[in-house]
C-alpha cells in the first residue's frame, strides 16, 4: 500500500479550483436525494472522502479551462458505496452542470445485469425529486435498452455491456466502466476509450474491486494506475484512487480494515458483518480468499477455487543449497507438454522437515518470443498476440528459469538430456511420467538404464498425491525456494473436489495457463513419500548445511 495509498483525501491539503467548477460538483450532488438516505429530506450523503475525490477531478483546470483529469482509477473495496458515487458522477455529465447538449454518458459493464445496477441507482436517485422526474424520461422496459433522457438538451444516459455486441462508433463525453476485473476481452474497452477520444474535456471512470490474476485488462490498467501513483509514471491526466492492502499485511488487523475502506468510519460497510466474515476466514481458504479481495482489496493470484492460500505457499520460500542434496535420495517427476506449452521436470527430497523440490521448465523459444504475455497453448485456438497469463516468460527465459528449445515445438531431445544428467548428478531413486505423453521421452529413458516408472494421472494416483502435497503445504513442509515459475503453476491452480470436499485433480481456470510445475510436484511428492526408509532425520544438517542464509 505504501506510495499508492490516496493519502491527499485526508491530508487536508489545498485541492485547487480555479473556475469554481469542483464546487460546482460537490453543490450539485449535495442537491440530490437518495431512495436510501437517512439524511433529512433523504439528500444525498456526500461524505468527505467523497467529496474531496469530486473536487480532486472536477476542480483543477488547464489554462484553457479544461479539465486536467480525464482518467479515474477508483479502486474501492465492496460496499463503500462505489456505485452511489458513480451514478450520482453520470447524473452530473447528463443532468448537471458538467453536460454538453446532446452529451452521451454510458454506464459499461461485463453484462447487462451488472450495469443494470447502476442505472437503477441512477433512476432511484431521479424518481426521489419530483422536478427532475418532470424534466427526465426514464426508459426501463424489460428487454429493452435502458436510459435516461434529459428532454431539454437531449442529453442522456445510457447502460451497454459486453454481452450486447459491439459499441464502436459511439462518442460519449462521460464513460463509468464498472467492475472491469469481470470483463470479458478487449472489444467493450477499445470501443469507449477511442470514442472519448473523439471530444475534449471527455472523462472516463472506471470502478472496480480488486480482480484475480494478472491475465485481464483490469491488472493492466490498475498497474498502470499504481505507477503514476508511486511517481514512476508522469501522467496528470490518470487520478489513481487505489484503497487496497498489501498481500503479506494483516488481513485480520481492524485497523487495516479501516484503512481501506473510507466508509467504515461512517457506517458502511457493517463492521460485524466483517467480523463475522473474518472469522469465517480463519477456518476456510475460500473464505480467506474473498476476504482479501472483496473486503481489502488485495489483487489475488488466478485461481477462483484455490488449492492453497499462496501467503502459505510462499512460506516455503528460502533458498537452499543444491550440492548438500547431491547424494540424497532423489524422485523426478515429468510433465510434458504435447508441443508448445510449458514442460517441466521437478526434483523432490524428502527430508525429515519435510520435501524439499527443485524445477526444471522447457518452452519453446519460438513460442516465448511470440508474445510476452506467456507461451501458447497448443489446443486452446487462441491467438499469439491475445493477453495470455501475464506472466514474464521472457524475462524468465533471460534468467535462466525457463530453458527455451529451438524451434516452435518442444525439443524432446533436450529433455531427455536434462533427465540423463540429472541421473547422473543425483541419487535419483525413480522417474514418474505420465505415460500418456512419455511415449516421446521414456522409451529412450529406459534404454539408458534410468528408472522410469508410470504415474498415471487419474483420481486414484492424483487424489493421495494431492492430498500429501496438500498436508506437506499447511504443514509448513514444502520447501521450493522460490522459483517464481513454479509459483506461476501453483497460483494458477484451480482444484475439483469430491463430495467429502477432498481434492480429486488439478485444473485450470483458462487452458493456457501453466499447472505443470504443481502436477509434477504433486507426483515427485507422491513418490518420495512411499519410501519412509531414505528420510533423513538430522535436523543440524536442515538448518546448518541445506539452508542458505534469508
Amino acid at each position: 500500500m505504501a506510495g499508492t495509498f490516496p493519502e491527499w483525501i485526508y491530508d487536508g491539503s489545498e485541492i485547487p479550483d480555479p473556475y469554481g467548477h469542483g464546487e460546482r460538483a460537490v453543490q450539485f450532488l449535495r442537491a440530490l436525494r437518495h431512495p436510501k438516505s437517512i439524511l433529512p429530506h433523504r439528500a444525498f450523503q456526500l461524505d468527505p472522502w467523497q467529496e474531496r475525490i469530486v473536487r480532486r477531478i472536477y476542480g483543477p483546470r488547464h489554462e484553457d479551462g479544461t479539465r486536467i483529469v480525464n482518467t479515474v482509477a477508483l479502486l474501492l473495496p465492496r460496499g463503500n458505496r462505489k456505485t452511489s458515487l458513480s451514478a450520482a458522477l453520470a447524473l452530473l455529465h447528463t443532468i448537471g452542470p458538467e453536460r454538453r447538449p446532446g452529451g452521451e454518458a454510458i454506464f459499461a459493464a461485463a453484462d447487462r445485469k451488472q450495469a443494470g445496477i447502476g442505472f437503477r441507482e441512477a433512476a432511484g436517485i431521479i424518481r426521489e425529486d419530483k422536478r427532475l422526474v418532470s424534466a427526465v424520461n426514464i426508459y426501463d422496459a424489460h428487454n429493452a435498452p435502458k436510459k435516461l433522457l434529459y428532454r431539454k438538451e437531449a442529453s442522456y444516459l445510457e447502460v451497454i455491456s459486453g454481452d450486447g455486441g459491439p459499441q464502436h462508433g459511439r462518442t460519449p463525453g462521460f464513460v463509468l466502466a464498472d467492475e472491469i476485473h469481470i470483463w470479458k476481452g478487449r472489444d467493450l474497452w477499445e470501443a469507449l476509450t477511442t470514442g472519448l477520444e473523439k471530444i475534449d474535456d471527455s472523462l472516463l471512470v472506471v470502478a472496480s474491486t480488486a480482480g484475480r490474476g494478472q491475465d485481464n485488462l483490469a491488472w493492466e490498467f490498475f498497474e498502470d494506475a499504481r505507477n503514476v501513483a508511486r511517481g514512476k509514471v508522469d501522467d496528470p491526466s490518470i487520478l489513481p484512487i487505489l484503497f487496497e492492502a498489501e498481500r503479506r499485511e494483516d488481513w485480520e488487523d481492524e485497523e487495516l480494515w479501516h484503512r481501506v475502506n473510507p466508509g467504515l468510519q461512517h457506517g458502511y460497510p457493517s463492521l460485524a458483518g466483517f467480523r463475522r466474515h473474518a472469522k469465517r476466514s480463519q477456518r476456510s481458504v475460500g473464505d480467506r480468499q474473498s476476504f482479501k479481495q472483496l473486503k481489502l482489496n488485495i489483487w489475488l493470484d488466478a485461481s477462483t477455487d484455490p488449492f492453497v492460500d499462496m501467503d502459505i505457499y510462499d512460506a516455503g520460500a528460502k533458498d537452499f543449497d543444491l550440492d548438500a542434496l547431491r547424494d540424497e535420495p532423489c524422485w523426478l517427476a515429468v510433465d510434458l507438454s504435447s508441443t508448445v506449452d510449458l514442460s517441466v521436470i521437478v526434483a523432490c527430497w524428502r527430508r525429515a522437515e519435510g520435501y524439499v523440490v527443485k524445477p526444471w521448465f522447457f518452452c519453446p523459444l519460438e513460442a516465448i518470443d511470440k508474445t510476452d504475455d506467456g507461451p501458447l497453448d497448443d489446443d486452446d485456438g487462441i491467438s499469439a498476440r491475445e493477453d495470455r497469463s501475464g506472466a514474464p516468460y521472457q524475462a524468465w527465459h533471460e534468467e535462466g528459469l525457463i530453458t527455451a528449445t529451438e524451434g516452435s515445438v518442444i525439443d524432446y531431445q533436450e529433455i531427455e538430456t536434462k533427465i540423463i544428467d540429472l541421473c547422473a548428478e543425483l541419487n535419483v531413486q525413480e522417474i514418474a511420467f505420465d505415460p500418456h505423453m512419455a511415449r516421446q521421452v521414456q522409451p529412450k529413458i529406459l534404454e539408458a538404464g534410468l528408472p522410469a516408472v508410470d504415474f498415471r494421472q487419474v483420481p486414484s494416483l492424483m487424489m493421495p498425491a494431492v492430498l500429501e502435497l496438500e498436508r506437506a503445504l499447511l504443514g509448513g513442509e514444502f520447501f521450493h525456494g522460490g522459483h517464481p515459475v513454479l509459483r506461476h503453476c501453483f497460483a494458477n491452480v484451480v482444484v475439483k473436489r469430491n463430495d467429502h470436499g477432498h481434492v480429486v485433480k488439478f485444473t485450470k481456470p483458462k487452458r493456457w495457463l501453466s499447472i505443470d510445475g504443481a502436477v509434477a510436484s504433486a507426483m515427485a511428492v507422491a513418490r518420495a513419500s512411499t519410501n519412509e526408509n531414505a528420510l533423513t532425520t538430522s535436523a543440524s544438517w536442515f538448518t546448518e548445511d541445506l539452508w542458505s542464509p534469508v
